[in-house]
């Protein structure tokens, strides 16, 4: 009988082959493959067909959630846990709005963990011990909409408000760039650079770009050992 499909996305070796070892011994689970980064995760969910897709927050190239949206978007069927070393509330509702179906910190009990795939896999949600219907889960949604806010997320964009071009910016800011330094980098005027950072600061709702660096940093848009600057 076939198991339920999962595919493992962690930059860690180490994690990922922790994760190999304590789900493999499942019966009813299958590892099909792994990925290092989100956009080897959207490749692989299209190659491999998995059931579950257990997924980083913080990885190289696009971040988990960035890749939990793309992957939703193109396979609805696809359940993604949420396995990341960041736990708070807010970071759990960016996550669900993304698509995600369940949200562990990595300090999550082997036995929970398997719990929450055969969870995800029959359709329910889990918020770290918490399983909830469709219906309850809307119910979740609506009080953290309220209290995290819903006019700095579109309704029709799950993650950041950022264009394409605004994260570039913002990537680049975190790894400590200068607004003329960035400008070299991206072969766009200085003018244009101010006028990104500035709609950056509007959209996070943020002063200053120390405040910006820290929001991006703690919602795992940008990884930490990202280095544009050895790029130049």
């Amino acid at each position: 009988m076939s198991g339920i499909r999962v595919l493992i996305v962690d930059d860690h070796p180490f994690f990922r082959e922790g994760l190999r070892r304590v789900i493999a011994i499942e019966g009813d689970i299958e590892i099909v493959g792994e990925a290092s980064d989100g956009e080897e995760a959207v490749e692989q969910v299209s190659r491999l067909s998995p059931h579950v897709v257990i997924m980083d927050v913080n990885l190289p190239r696009t971040n988990g959630l960035e890749a939990t949206y793309r992957i939703k978007g193109a396979h609805p069927e696809v359940g993604v846990v949420i396995l990341t070393a960041y736990d708070d509330e807010e970071q759990i509702y960016h996550a669900i709005r993304a698509g995600a179906s369940a949200y562990h910190s990595k300090d999550v009990s082997p036995q929970e963990l398997v719990r929450t795939i055969r969870h995800v896999h029959a359709g329910r949600y889990v918020l770290r011990e918490t399983v909830l219907t469709e219906r309850e889960l809307g119910v979740w949604l609506r009080e953290r909409y309220r209290q995290f806010g819903g006019d700095v997320l579109p309704e029709d964009r799950y993650l950041a408000p950022l264009s394409s071009r605004e994260m570039e910016v913002l990537r680049l800011m975190v790894a400590g760039l200068s607004n003329k330094e960035i400008a070299y980098r991206l072969g766009i005027s200085h003018q244009t650079v101010k006028n990104h950072v500035t709609a950056i600061l509007e959209k996070l709702g943020v002063a200053d770009r120390t405040q910006a660096t820290v929001y991006a940093l703690r919602h795992g848009w940008i990884p930490l050992r990202s280095s544009p600057k050895d790029e130049l």
